[in-house]
This record gives structure tokens, sequence and C-alpha cells, in this order.
């Protein structure tokens, strides 16, 4: 019996949904193995780090009391004179991280709203292309530029400063984290609405005002997002402290010092000829795990934040 045109037609169709269905679940099921990536690797992280950061605390010769509370870190050095207290190497990061939000945080708001409020369409599209070529500079590049150029002149102008020290490195982690403030914070402040510029010039507000009042707070959460994903990622910035900041752990907060911070530590862990397994090879990774939940903390209040002073616009 011959089937009509009409079942052949309809045949066809449902042939050709079937399969149109069957590609999108798999480009549905690559999307997700795409998406688990960046899941499988962070669990992957959590569960090397935990397993020799557990055999480094189980060792007797470590205890919770002293890894916090001691003021020297010598893991490195021989047994007898092993010491293994992390505050020097949470203290050089964190001043580190101080001197860089401190110039980074500033000049990354202003330029921000320069670019979004004030700037012509002309000289947007020239200064952007600039701070991404400056957010491009390998870091190991602006270690050398802080240890060869700016520590000199900080000498001629600060007594007693220390070849490596912790404020010329600081202050070039500062330009590292320009851009990164002042694009998300660009972006944030050009979200939103004209409508609400308009309002507070109808009451009468100047654009110092409008700018100050109406569109940073409304663009806050992604300000203040910007600021805890700089100050992130100066924390576990790496090649300049180590180029310019130093390796010697030193209890102290004095910029003028060389110090260590926690990822300069583990660069010169890892460089170095620890047998695998030693309590000096698994201090590199409680250093790695300590670090790992600062920047962890560092994220969650982003998300907090955010959550918080997330502005929505219809």
């Amino acid at each position: 019996m011959t089937k009509s045109p009409r079942s052949l037609a309809r045949a066809a169709g449902l042939h050709k949904s079937g399969r149109r269905h069957l590609g999108e679940r798999a480009i549905a099921a690559l999307l997700f193995l795409a998406a688990s990536v960046s899941i499988v690797t962070t669990l992957a992280v959590i569960v090397a780090l935990s397993a020799e950061t557990v055999a480094f605390f189980a060792d007797p010769a470590v205890t919770f009391r002293e890894f916090f509370t001691a003021r020297e870190w010598t893991p490195l050095f021989p047994a007898t004179q092993r010491v293994f207290g992390i505050s020097p190497l949470i203290i050089g990061t964190l001043m580190v991280t101080s001197v860089a939000l401190v110039v980074g945080l500033p000049l990354g708001l202003g330029s921000a709203i320069y670019l979004s409020e004030f700037a012509s369409a002309r000289t947007r599209r020239t200064v952007m292309p600039i701070l991404e070529v400056l957010a491009g500079i390998p870091t190991v590049v602006l270690g050398y530029f802080a240890l060869f150029f700016v520590t000199p002149i900080l000498r001629d102008v600060v007594p007693g400063l220390n070849l490596f020290n912790p404020l010329s490195a600081g202050l070039v982690m500062g330009f590292m984290i320009l851009p990164t403030i002042s694009s998300i914070s660009t972006d944030s402040m050009q979200a939103v609405p004209r409508s609400l510029r308009e309002a507070g010039y109808g009451l009468g507000a100047s654009r110092y005002e409008v700018v100050l009042k109406v569109v940073v707070p409304a663009a806050l959460s992604g300000i203040v997002a910007s600021f805890i994903l700089a100050a992130s990622r100066a924390i576990g910035e790496t090649m300049i402290v180590t180029l310019a900041a130093g390796q010697k752990p030193t209890f102290t907060f004095d910029l003028r010092e060389t110090i260590a911070t926690m990822t300069s530590f583990i660069v010169q862990a890892a460089t170095g000829d620890q047998p695998a397994g030693s309590i000096a090879s698994r201090a590199l990774y409680a250093v790695g795990a300590t670090l790992f939940v600062m920047t962890l903390i560092l994220n969650v209040v982003s998300q907090q934040v955010v959550r918080r002073f997330g502005e929505r616009y219809e």
C-alpha cells in the first residue's frame, strides 16, 4: 500500500525533529561537561591540599598553636632549628596587599568614574585599550620593574629602605590591580540607567552630585566586588613579591624591611630540593591551604556583597 504524501511529510518531520532533539541533548551534555571542569578542578585542588596539610599537622613537630602564634617560620632549616609559625608570611602578605590597595583602589575608582561619566567616547576608546595593555603585562616584568626602577627611586627618598621591601612591591602591585578595578567599576556604573541620572538632574543636583550620590551608590555592588576581586588577586600574586619584596620571613610591620609572603615561600619551597613527603615539602601545602582559605573567604564576601547591594533595573 502506497503512503500518502501527507504521511511521508509527517514521517520526515518526525525524523528531523528527533535528530534535532538528539543534537540539542548532545550540545547540552557538552556544555554540562564544560561547566563541570571548574568544579572538578576546584575539588581536585582541595583534595590535593587537604591530604598534605593533614599530614603536615599530623607530624609531632607541628602544633596548631605554634602554626598560628609563633613569630618565626623556618621549615627549611635543619630539624633542630625548625619553627612553624606562619604569622610572618601572613603579615608580609597583608602588608604588600595593603600598599597595593591604597594605591589601586582610589586610582581605579577615580579612573572608572572619569571613563564612565566624564570622558568622551573618543577618550574612552583610547584609554580603555591602554588599561587592557597594562593588565596584560607579565607580572615577572612588573617584578623586575619594581626591583630595578621603583626601589632605587624609593631608596633616595625613604631612609633605611632595603633593596627587597614590601613598599616597592606593593606600589607596583597597586598598578597591576588598577585595570581590574577600573574595568569592572566602569561597567557597573555604565549599567546604571540613564533615567536615574536624569532624575537627579531634575531635582537640581550638579553633575558631581549625581555621580557621587546617584551613580556610585547604584553601582556599589559592582564596585565593591571589584575591590574584593582586586584584593584577592593581590593576595595571590607571586612574581612581584618574590622578586621585589624578598624571601626572608620576618615578623615586622616596617615597610622598609625585607619580608616574605605566602606566595614567595611557595616559590622558594617548590624550587628547592626538599624530598617529597618531608615536613618541609608538606609545609608548602599548609601555606597553600591557608592562602586558599583566605582567597575563598574574599570570594564568598564578594558574592554576599553583590547579593546584598545588587540593583536590578527593568
